[in-house]
């Protein structure tokens, strides 16, 4: 669905009015517009209500436009209103406005979610494209390998693509992204279910199926989903609740790169020497006859775990990274110095515009401990491919970002389990001990004391671990550098 902008507000394209109308605004000011959702996990059924009142240009007519239907299915309608009066049309909006979601349009900026009506979807529908087609006649000064790894980092239709395959409706419950509140509300919401999960479990008690039912409706309310004619399953166990919270966390980073690139494009200067500016890092080439590819080239071709056997991975090109004050905040790190280690961190095409310009954070206060193994943190891996797995590739997209990091690990409290408990007293980092590991005599020591755990994969001698390969958590952001950003090609068998 294409969008057309006039006033800063969009008019919707069913309502055959683009190029004669434009959105309404009540006396704040605000565009009179609302996409709205309800999930009924009972009935099965995920709805959408979009309202609008609109104006002509002339000022001489007023409408108010309605559509709605059924997410993922043909199921739905549209009408088109005419009122002889702008005060009239005002009046038929908000009374519709109330009636759909139990809240007065005056008071939405304090909406209550009312059972069994529906709920307001915050939605952008800025389109970003359009500025970057704007202006394409720019020259950018930068390395053509950069130039193709911002394209591929901020590349809209990816982050499109990767909503599509969270099963999220991008078509019908339209129109841009969601907010960053909507998967703060949903995180709390799947906080609460894990708790429940969790207590029922211990207690071995059954589950309160209204509650369950009543959280997992509110979560597919504000997290419009598209399940067809299936009825969108209760979120009432760890898997499934471990995967929504994964999603929300890649939401999390396409909200923030959309609002990162939604920015207006400066005149006279290439978009993707801007987007550049805008992640506030510096990105150099790594030459590739130099000592320090060879040796992260032969840290990928080392640490490819044998369970990992569907692909081979090949290196495009590395970059040195420096992020605008994270080393300061490194060296700023006076706890412990000691064990530093250079490590893999893998994640989603989707995540990297956040990552370099707001670094590898934690996860939020709202979001529940049980979504990670070893509770909320930065995870690291020494096995190339254990990290390159969150890449989530395919055979149509086979190119990933895998970045390496200094990390100051100290005194590691070691498990064989999982452990989201707080770290003992005395202890700086926390190591998932797999049953594998990189040969350890063939480690690589930096001038300034690094270790790259470059060996061959061998038994690691651990009994009774749960864990295949190595996990390295840490728990401050600022035992995090980023020291290179590696681009590989996934060689599917």
């Amino acid at each position: 669905m294409r969008l057309k902008f006039k006033g800063g507000a969009a008019v919707d394209p069913e309502s055959g009015l683009e190029s004669k109308a434009t959105v309404m605004r009540d006396a704040k000011g605000t565009p009179m517009t609302a996409v709205l959702g309800m999930v009924d996990l009972v009935k099965g059924y995920n709805s959408y209500y979009r309202l609008q009142a609109l104006k002509s240009d002339s000022g001489t007519s007023f409408w108010v436009f309605r559509a709605w239907g059924r997410i993922g299915t043909t199921i739905g309608g549209t009408k088109l209103e005419k009122f002889t009066t702008e005060s009239s049309a005002r009046q038929n909006f908000e009374d519709l406005y109330l009636e759909k979601t139990g809240n007065h349009w005056r008071n939405r900026d304090n909406f209550v979610k009312v059972p069994h009506r529906f709920y307001e979807m915050q939605l952008d529908y800025e389109e970003i494209q359009k500025k970057s087609q704007a202006i394409i006649h720019a020259q950018s000064k930068l390395h053509p390998l950069l130039q193709s790894l911002l394209q591929f980092i901020c590349d809209l239709e990816s982050m499109k693509d990767a909503m599509i395959e969270f099963q999220i409706d991008v078509k019908k419950m339209p129109l841009g992204k969601l907010s960053k509140k909507q998967i703060q509300d949903a995180l709390e919401v799947l906080s609460t279910l894990a708790k429940r999960v969790e207590k029922a479990t211990r207690s071995k008690a059954a589950l309160d199926p209204t509650v369950v039912l009543g959280e997992s409706t509110r979560f597919y309310t504000l997290i419009p989903h598209d399940f067809g004619m299936k009825k969108p399953p209760l979120l009432d166990n760890p898997k499934i609740i471990k995967s929504k919270v994964q999603m929300l966390e890649d939401l999390r980073e396409i909200e923030l790169a959309y609002n990162i690139l939604k920015q207006d494009l400066e005149q006279d200067v290439n978009p993707l020497d801007q987007h550049y500016r805008q992640l506030r890092t510096h990105l150099e080439l790594l030459d590739t006859n130099s000592d320090e590819f060879a040796r992260i080239q032969q840290y990928v071709k080392l640490t490819h775990g044998e369970t990992h056997s569907s692909y081979k991975l090949e290196v495009v090109s590395v970059f040195d990274v420096e992020r605008e004050d994270e080393r300061a905040r490194f060296e700023g790190y006076t706890t412990t110095r000691h064990n530093r280690q250079l490590l893999w961190h893998g994640s989603r095409r989707t995540n990297w515009v956040g990552i370099l310009s707001q670094g590898l954070r934690i996860a939020p206060p709202e979001a529940p401990v049980t979504g990670y193994m070893f509770g909320k943190g930065i995870y690291f891996a020494d096995m190339v491919s254990k990290s390159a797995n969150y890449c989530f590739t395919s055979r149509n997209q086979p190119e990933g970002l895998l970045l390496l990091c200094e990390v100051i690990l100290g005194d590691m409290h070691e498990c064989t389990s999982a452990n989201a408990s707080p770290l003992p007293p005395g202890t700086h980092s926390r190591k998932g001990v797999g049953s594998t590991q990189p040969d350890p005599s063939t480690y690589y020591t930096s001038p300034d004391g690094v270790v790259y755990p470059i060996g061959k994969p061998q038994a690691s001698g651990q009994k009774g671990t749960s864990l295949l390969y190595n996990e390295y958590i840490v728990y401050d952001v600022a035992q995090v550098l980023q020291k290179y950003l590696v681009r590989v090609k996934f060689l599917y068998n």
